[in-house]
């Protein structure tokens, strides 16, 4: 059962023995719904047996334990841990008072309808749990190891780091580690929300809680399971709810005023007439009329309606977010992003892929594509730098012939001196061909990327570009924020400014900063943030931009699977890597705080209407506790609406 008392709200969750406890609750309200209804019916017929005052008493008691009797005791539990005006000790009051002025089926009715709404609500309140908690159906629950001449199952908590584990098709694997097979194809939706499957290649990293898909895998274990990526998220996702919105704080202190001060006035609407009634005769005192109109104040009084649904709207919001492959760690953070009006990215790994590939191919003297790539791989088979893997990686996808090259002599700061065929072969920066007096069109000292030049016994051969190529959804990301009314979009980046401003203008971001060292960044922030009308969210991968993500009021990283910095550091992570679910995460912000709006609207507006009708004696118990049952369970439906939406 969900409890609301006193403004908290605390969700337990218990598997079966909760469905046990559910199924006991459900019987008793039936038991007691068709006693009232009977009781009703032998009233209405003028049964002579049930014109006896006593029997009928006695029917709605039996009628009222079944539902009353729980939560008497939770209001005697409450009133021990010093908690005197929860919603039980409410409920109990105005109902016992029903049975004092013999409003016994209205009694029954108070208690009956109360605790079908309790229903409804720990019924919304564990659907919103299970979309949350939805990651803890992805843990292996065991492991293959593969030991000498034998296979051994074992649960993940066991295995070591080093050991080497089997993953058949269609199993999850079990923990983090690297790809011992040529190539795999992995379903990582459970994980990042990705519905296309991933190509992994030899030692490339692989995370727990992914789906093999094609072929039989082994996998070197790199992390014991507690500290693998699937047990990191689990935990951020399981204490997501702890960090509460200023809306739930606000709520949480409000009832702790509210409810005492409305059994106060309930008691008021009964002793201030009977006061007035001793210094004036004239004004007719009827006890049992006011005490009913102190009870029907009561029960509209209850905060239920506030207290649980406006937690419950945030614990869909994180829900939704987090089926979207977007993880926020607290409903703080939720509230947050909704105020954002300052989006400052960086280019590497969050707008750009990250990776650095061949783009373009330009030879010269009547050269082939396929010649030049041959023979510049060839020679950078002997580099370790990055962009000389990125050139020998193109040229395997190509199936391009590879030469090991006889010489090979490294000129520092330039590139590549070699002979291949009795050919010698320069390969490296224009300053290399600068240095040995080799002419070269001028137009390509000018280009912002970078590119790897070739010459042949002493003749301009081409160059090959190398680039780090935008995401594919970057365009798509920085139109759907200024869509959200975000105009002040930034780029930062360590890259040269000319390639930072070329991408700029392809993703049409006006401000880019480029040549920047992380204390740099970190000063643009601070600079920023000096103007307070400036709500920042800084986008990062997580790992060189930990301080910028911790300074800005939101922090964003991009691709949290497997990046510890970015679990650590960041209050939101985008786990796909697609820089358009910056956009999709304000956009289930807005969302989530609209229906939290609503909620407090409905509440506040419904309550103050009856309230009033009570006290005046215009409403009674009957439109009192259908208007407060009906408020909570329309505010927990509109609560769990945003789980069915589509973002």
């Amino acid at each position: 059962m969900s409890n609301c008392s006193g403004g908290s709200c605390s969700i337990n969750t218990t598997g079966k023995e909760e469905n046990f406890s559910q199924k006991k609750a459900y019987i008793r309200a039936s038991i007691s719904f068709i006693m009232l209804i009977a009781g009703i019916i032998f009233s209405a017929t003028d049964l002579s047996f049930f014109s006896n005052n006593w029997i009928r008493l006695a029917w709605y008691i039996i009628a009222y334990i079944p539902v009353g009797i729980p939560v008497i005791m939770e209001a005697w539990e409450s009133i021990r841990q010093k908690d005197v005006f929860s919603e039980y000790t409410l409920m109990s009051i105005a109902t016992i008072g029903a049975f004092f002025i013999g409003e016994y089926p209205e009694g029954v009715a108070v208690m009956l309808f109360y605790a079908v709404g309790e229903l409804f609500q720990d019924s919304a309140v564990n659907r919103a749990k299970r979309s949350i908690s939805a990651l803890l159906d992805v843990r292996p629950e065991t492991a293959t190891v593969i030991k000498t001449n034998r296979t051994e199952t074992v649960s993940p908590e066991d295995v070591n780091v080093g050991d080497i584990v089997e993953v058949k098709v269609g199993e999850r694997v079990p923990l983090d580690g690297i790809l011992l097979n040529e190539s795999a194809s992995f379903n990582t939706s459970a994980l990042t929300g990705e519905s296309v499957p991933r190509t992994i290649r030899k030692d490339e990293e692989v995370f727990a809680g992914m789906i093999l898909t094609d072929n039989v895998s082994r996998i070197e274990v790199t992390k014991p399971f507690g500290m693998s990526a699937l047990a990191r998220i689990l935990d951020l996702v399981q204490n997501a709810t702890e960090k509460k919105a200023p809306a739930e704080q606000f709520i949480r202190k409000f009832a702790r005023i509210y409810t005492p001060i409305v059994v106060v006035l309930a008691a008021l609407i009964v002793l201030l007439p009977l006061a007035y009634s001793a210094i004036n005769p004239a004004f007719d005192y009827v006890f049992y009329d006011w005490i009913y109109r102190g009870l029907v104040f009561l029960v509209i009084s209850c905060p239920c309606a506030l207290v649980i649904s406006i937690p419950l709207g945030y614990f869909g919001g994180i829900g939704a977010a987090s089926r979207n492959g977007i993880l926020f760690k607290g409903s703080n953070y939720l509230e947050a992003i909704t105020k954002v009006n300052t989006v400052v990215m960086d280019k590497t790994g969050t707008l750009t892929q990250g990776v650095f590939k061949v783009q373009k191919i330009v030879p010269a003297n009547h050269l082939l594509e396929t010649d030049l790539v041959n023979i510049v791989a060839s020679v950078e088979t002997q580099s370790t730098h990055p962009i000389a893997k990125a050139i020998v990686e193109y040229a395997k996808q190509q199936n391009i012939e590879i030469i090991k090259p006889e010489i090979v002599n490294e000129i520092a700061g330039h590139g590549l001196q070699a002979s291949i065929d009795n050919k010698a072969i320069l390969v490296g920066n224009p300053k290399l061909l600068n240095k040995n007096g080799i002419a070269f069109p001028p137009e390509i000292t000018v280009i912002p990327e970078t590119i790897v030049v070739c010459a042949i016994n002493g003749l301009y051969a081409g160059y090959i570009l190398v680039a780090d190529a935008p995401k594919a959804d970057a365009a798509t990301a920085v139109n759907a924020l200024r869509e959200f009314g975000i105009k002040n979009i930034v780029m930062l980046s360590g890259d040269k400014q000319a390639i930072v401003s070329k991408l700029a203008t392809e993703l049409s971001i006006h401000h880019a900063h480029g040549d920047l060292l992380p204390e740099g960044k970190v000063e643009y922030i601070e600079q920023l943030k000096a103007d307070p009308s400036n709500n920042i969210a800084f986008v990062g991968d997580g790992i060189n931009d930990a301080p910028v993500l911790a300074l800005s009021n939101v922090g964003i990283a991009m691709g949290g699977l497997g990046s510890d910095v970015a679990i650590e550091t960041a209050d939101v992570i985008i786990q796909t890597d697609q820089p358009s679910l910056i956009a999709t995460a304000i956009e289930i912000g807005k969302a989530t705080r609209r229906i939290v709006i609503q909620n407090i609207s409905l509440a506040f507006g419904v309550k103050l209407i009856v309230l009033i009708l009570g006290a005046g004696g215009l409403a009674t118990l009957w439109e009192a506790v259908f208007a407060d049952v009906g408020v909570s369970l329309l505010a927990i439906l509109n609560a769990v609406r945003i789980l069915k939406m589509k973002f």
